[in-house]
């Protein structure tokens, strides 16, 4: 017990925050409005709970964390670059925020940006330097565990078990359904009527055919986003620390992630999710120790496995048109007007769909936010803020990369590979102002680059 002290007791429980955050903080936190907060039991334990919520407890941690990391000149990193970014970033948001075009989503989002930095400095002045990844890890894991539980269960029983009840539903006459909840269903679009009769609306019906699963968090993109953060970590100590178990138990705990994982991946139907996922499958394989040939075969069988199987599984996609793909591509045009407006302090942090809604193609579905987390710093705070933001990343991942590349570290290139996903899917999608997407994941990169190294058990070293 006497190395069980209150810097890992504090890395423990702020491993089980951000473990609350993939369980209750799903969604971006400009639908803070619309996220009604539970007034009973069984709402807190089924319901996602408002964002707002998860920044006043970050705050608590913060206020906590500042005493355990003590005077920073003496933990500062020798790049000083790693601290003045992030910081001229975050100031950079206040100052655009002067000039924003809708208030309260600009406050929600600054408390959502300033949450960011400060998980970026926890792991980056305590968590790194104290060696306390081991603590952290149990709530994220935990947590992660139940969402791709929850997403297996939603794709293979959930979601047909739903679908099967509102067939039967409409052939019955919705006998089988309560009043209220009619009346809810009709309220909500779910139902409509049709030549006098009542339908399931087609458009919800597709919908459930397909059955994409997004287990805790807000749609199916997100659940691929916390799936290629943490699941080649959680690859790593499935094979790396269980070597000394008994066999049978090392391959069920093996096998069950590889499950987990996979089905839930596949479930999700995330397009830019599997070409990530190409990605950081070739990186892993680049840096094995095998000769330039064996490399070059490697990577172009995953090429022709990949891109092969995504053709195939997407085809009926790409044959109607594309629409979600068309549809980021308006955005991205209508984020580089926005820009060219305001150059300076853009439209305000979190506030692109304001402009947009003047902005966007007649055809074109209205969207909250760019789909592109780099883009949308430029639309919403201007060039500068965009600029420090990509310049802040890029160089860290850079720095991150170069450090890991040649080591035989499995587990950090694990959790860098994984950061490294999560920030090229933000190339596609609004994952920055998800809680339980960006706050992991700006911990995990700020302890990535913590002057200290990280070792849970040398054994993870190789394998």
């Amino acid at each position: 017990m006497k190395n069980f002290t209150a810097s890992k007791i504090y890395a423990l429980a702020f491993g089980l925050f951000l473990g609350l955050c993939i369980w209750k903080f799903g969604n971006p936190v400009i639908l803070d409005h619309k996220i009604i907060a539970p007034n009973s039991a069984a709402d807190f334990l089924h319901n996602p709970w408002p964002p707002h919520w998860a920044s006043l407890i970050l705050l608590v941690f913060v206020i906590i964390g500042v005493f355990f990391i003590g005077s920073p000149k003496k933990i500062l990193p020798k790049n000083r670059w790693l601290v003045w970014l992030p910081l001229a970033w975050l100031g950079w948001q206040f100052i655009s925020s002067a000039t924003t075009v809708d208030a309260p989503l600009t406050e929600v989002t600054l408390w959502q940006y300033s949450g960011c930095v400060a998980c970026y400095f926890l792991g980056l002045l305590l968590f790194a330097r104290e060696n306390l990844l081991r603590w952290i890890l149990p709530g994220i894991l935990a947590a992660f565990t139940f969402c791709l539980i929850r997403a297996v269960d939603q794709k293979l029983i959930e979601f047909p078990a739903e679908r099967q009840a509102m067939v039967e539903g409409q052939r019955s006459g919705w006998t089988n359904f309560p009043p209220e909840t009619i009346l809810s269903m009709k309220d909500d679009g779910v139902i409509i009527t049709t030549n006098g009769a009542e339908i399931i609306n087609p458009v919800i019906l597709k919908k459930m055919e397909k059955g994409r699963a997004y287990g805790t968090l807000v749609y199916p993109n997100a659940l691929a986003g916390i799936i290629l953060l943490l699941w080649p970590l959680s690859l790593a100590l499935a094979f790396g620390a269980t070597k000394n178990l008994k066999p049978p138990i090392r391959f069920a705990a093996i096998a069950l992630t590889i499950f987990l994982g996979g089905t839930a991946f596949f479930a999700t139907d995330s397009k830019l999710g599997w070409l990530v996922g190409m990605i950081i499958a070739g990186l892993f394989l680049l840096r094995l120790k095998w000769s330039v040939k064996m490399k070059v075969a490697a990577v172009s069988v995953i090429l022709i496995f990949g891109l092969g199987s995504f053709a195939l599984r997407f085809h009926s996609y790409f044959s109607a048109g594309a629409t979600s793909a068309s549809a980021r591509f308006d955005y991205w045009r209508a984020a580089v007007q926005i820009t060219q407006a305001h150059p300076l302090t853009g439209s305000g942090p979190g506030t692109f769909q304001r402009p947009y809604a003047r902005l966007k193609a007649p055809d074109s579905e209205m969207a909250r936010l760019t789909h592109n987390d780099f883009l949308e710093q430029f639309s919403d705070s201007g060039i500068p803020g965009g600029l420090i933001y990509t310049i802040w990343i890029v160089l860290v991942l850079i720095l991150i990369g170069k450090k890991l590349w040649r080591t035989d570290d499995v587990l950090h290139f694990a959790i860098y590979a994984g950061v490294l996903a999560w920030f090229i899917q933000g190339l596609g999608e609004f994952e920055l102002f998800i809680p339980a997407l960006a706050w992991v994941a700006f911990t995990l990169l700020g302890l990535q680059i913590g002057e200290k190294r990280i070792q849970i058990d040398r054994k993870l070293k190789k394998y």
